[in-house]
């Protein structure tokens, strides 16, 4: 080789055929330089004719690799790098520059970021690279042929030419592919970020509809450009959530697209009622709870209509449930959905359907527990004339749901009334139960006239049986409760708190009843028993007197425990709406509610506001009786001469019988003293107290009974009848309703 004539170059075309034999050659420097001279030849030859060996390119391989051009962004931008590669390799040919160091041109590299953004796999791009190369030095070599008819020179150029197109694919596809994955663990992190956003943001409350806003504002936050979610019906009227056979009643509950996007105004509003044509993919999607990617611009009945490139499908389905249905949409020149983007929106969808579907059954738990406790608390004004009330209750706006606090206003016999506040510790629907069973339980305590600490021994035992019935320990089944008995005869309050907060009094300036003025504001320093349920610890009632017209304010710890402040501070701010000067007991419930109640209260709060009242002195009337049979007619003619004296002569008969009967009954079976009281309100009250506490049992009499007549006469003559215990000892009572020109005026409330 090295004696040989140099070869020369021919411009002759010489026919072209594939990639021709490979010699071995010998390594001389007259035939490098032959080769470097051929090759920049070829490179000169081939560049004005770049567009057309472009085409040629091209068209072999879409032949060959089919799956990036069904992406029109992607099938320009794949014309547009596929030339770049053609001149960068005729300039590495034409200066002979060194392969290892040749950068491919930018339009591959933006090239790999896009098709790693449309999701094709990274062995699609790979592949794509070497069929364009392979088909690059087909054509180049073939191109040699038309140059030079020299088999050494051809088979060397050959060998140069494979040389440097492996270098050049090498290189190139080394940063090819570090675009790629850089632009593909940029999408993965953005994708985990997007997860993690919607784990933190979607299910911040318990509101179905802020819910399901929650999930169309992080689905238009760089994943989507419109997003819609649609409800079944059924799901936000609390009925059956299973979709019919037939397309399903949907309301729109939320949508958000991108500021300043292409996406159009979206035909459904918010709160719209609508449903899809069953032959429609959402409606398809909805009846069979599979989730869709398409791509296309018909709108198959989607919420975007026809101005969107792809779009998903998300059924909401969580608990085995169909719950409605979110469709993530794009517009524009962003890459088209792929099976990425669809795991990454199903993640998204399933956080969003257990998040509704729990606000749903929170939804519907509150309601019924507070449409539970609302029919079990009192829905009107009870008329007695001890006090006139005024109360609230008010549902806290925290998700923790509805608590178990009441109130009541009891009338007792005596023209007394028992106040009641109680908290059950707990909530929701078990609480609310547990609360009606409690004030019933007060109720029926009530009713026997037990003494405040007595009625709170009983209904301590209650808790404990429930907690037992239950298979609770004790703790689990708790409740405060704070009884207070007011008889305005003798204007004394009897009160027991079982852990209980104990209530605010506030006394008229000079017990000049209502008038205008500050008031003097109090909290009672007494004892506070332990809450119910703990058992064997003792409860304490203390007594005090109050001016009339003094307002008793019962409460639970919702109206003053607060976050935002200290408790001494809310008593305070309590203090100052009850001194405020006269108003009626609701006026005093708004004052206080504005002034201490946040527009979202973390605890349910139930306050009870009562002005007493005094009876006057005229319409009672007392008589101390002897224990002595005789005392008896006495006390008839004491009684016919009240009844005259107040109007109700029409009452004479029957009175006298019943007090014939509750004196004699005393006189026979109680001790010393024995005193007959008369009360006149809103009915007529005989009393008769003595000082034995065995009560009286009605019994029926035989025949030829002497005795064992008398309390079954009382039951039959009054409306109501009963016995009451006291500290000294029993009070037997009866009451009779009052003819219509026989009833006092109760104060104006």
């Amino acid at each position: 080789m090295g004696d040989r004539e140099p070869s020369v170059v021919s411009d002759a075309p010489l026919p072209a055929h594939p990639v021709a034999q490979v010699l071995p050659l010998p390594d001389n420097a007259l035939m490098r330089t032959d080769v470097d001279t051929l090759l920049h030849r070829l490179a000169q030859q081939l560049r004005p004719r770049t567009e057309e060996s472009v085409e040629t390119l091209l068209r072999y391989t879409r032949g060959e690799l089919s799956e990036p051009w069904g992406y029109d962004e992607v099938a320009d931008l794949v014309a547009e790098e596929t030339a770049g590669h053609v001149v960068a390799f005729l300039d590495l040919l034409e200066h002979g520059a060194d392969a290892a160091e040749a950068a491919p041109p930018p339009q591959s590299l933006e090239l790999a970021r896009r098709l790693a953004r449309s999701g094709v796999p990274i062995s699609t791009l790979l592949r794509g690279y070497r069929l364009g190369h392979v088909a690059l030095l087909q054509l180049v070599q073939t191109e040699v042929l038309t140059l030079t008819d020299d088999p050494e020179l051809v088979n060397a150029a050959a060998l140069r030419l494979m040389a440097a197109g492996f270098g050049y694919v090498d290189r190139s596809s080394a940063h090819v592919v570090a675009a790629y994955q850089e632009e593909r663990d940029r999408r993965l992190q953005r994708r985990l970020l997007l997860a993690n956003e919607a784990g933190r943001r979607i299910g911040t409350t318990l509101d179905i509809d802020r819910t399901a806003q929650e999930l169309a504002d992080v689905g238009a936050d760089g994943f989507a450009d419109l997003v819609a979610v649609d409800l079944v019906s059924s799901v936000l009227d609390d009925e059956d959530v299973s979709p019919p056979s037939t397309p399903p009643s949907l309301r729109r509950v939320a949508r958000r697209s991108v500021p300043g996007g292409d996406a159009k105004e979206l035909p459904v509003r918010i709160g719209r009622t609508h449903s899809y044509p069953a032959d429609s993919e959402p409606a398809r999607a909805l009846a069979t709870g599979t989730p869709v990617l398409r791509r296309g611009g018909a709108s198959g009945g989607l919420a975007g209509g026809d101005g969107f490139h792809s779009a998903l499908l998300l059924p909401l389905v969580a608990r085995g449930e169909t719950l409605g249905l979110v469709q993530f949409l794009r517009t524009g020149s962003g890459a088209p959905f792929d099976d990425d983007d669809l795991l990454l929106a199903q993640e998204i969808a399933a956080r969003a359907a257990v998040s509704i579907d729990n606000a749903r059954r929170y939804t519907h738990e509150r309601s019924t527990a507070l449409a539970l406790q609302r029919s079990l608390l009192p829905r009107h004004a009870v008329e007695q004339s001890a006090v006139v009330t005024a109360s609230r209750y008010l549902p806290s706006g925290s998700r923790a749901g509805v608590g178990g606090d009441w109130y009541d206003v009891i009338p007792l016999s005596g023209a007394r009334v028992a106040l009641v506040v109680g908290d059950v510790v707990g909530r929701g629907l078990r609480a609310a139960a547990t609360m009606g069973r409690l004030r019933m339980a007060v109720r029926a305590f009530a009713d026997i006239d037990l003494m405040p600490d007595e009625l709170l021994t009983h209904l301590d035992d209650v808790v404990i049986r429930l907690q037992h019935e239950e298979g609770e320990e004790a703790g689990e089944t708790s409740a405060t409760c704070l009884y207070a008995v007011y008889d305005p005869v003798s204007r004394v309050c009897s009160l027991a708190s079982a852990g209980h907060v104990l209530p605010a009094v506030a006394t008229p300036p000079d017990g000049a009843g209502d008038a205008p003025g500050s008031r003097s504001v109090e909290f009672p320093e007494m004892p506070i028993g332990p809450p119910l349920g703990l058992g064997g610890l003792p409860f304490e009632t203390v007594q005090f007197e109050l001016a009339e017209g003094s307002l008793l304010a019962l409460f639970t710890d919702g109206l003053v425990q607060s976050r935002a402040r200290d408790v001494d501070t809310a008593r305070e701010l309590l203090r100052d709406g009850l001194a405020q000067g006269s108003a009626s007991p609701d006026e005093v419930c708004d004052r206080l509610i504005a002034a201490l109640v946040p527009e979202r209260a973390v605890d349910d709060i139930a306050l009870l506001v009562a002005r007493t009242l005094s009876l006057d002195p005229g319409h009672v009337a007392t008589l101390d009786v002897p224990s002595d049979p005789a005392a008896v007619a006495g006390a008839r003619r004491f009684a016919s001469e009240t009844l005259t004296a107040w109007g109700l002569d029409g009452l004479s008969f029957t009175t006298e019988l019943i007090v014939s009967e509750l004196v004699t009954n005393a006189i026979r079976y109680g001790r010393s003293p024995i005193r007959l009281r008369m009360i006149r309100q809103s009915t007529l009250t005989c009393e008769v107290s003595d000082a034995n506490s065995t009560a009286p049992h009605l019994r029926r009499a035989r025949t030829y009974d002497e005795g064992g007549r008398g309390l079954l006469l009382v039951a039959q003559l009054s409306e109501r009848w009963g016995t009451r215990h006291h500290r000294e000892g029993k009070v037997i009572w009866a009451e009779q309703a009052l003819p219509a020109d026989g009833l006092l005026t109760l104060p104006a409330t």
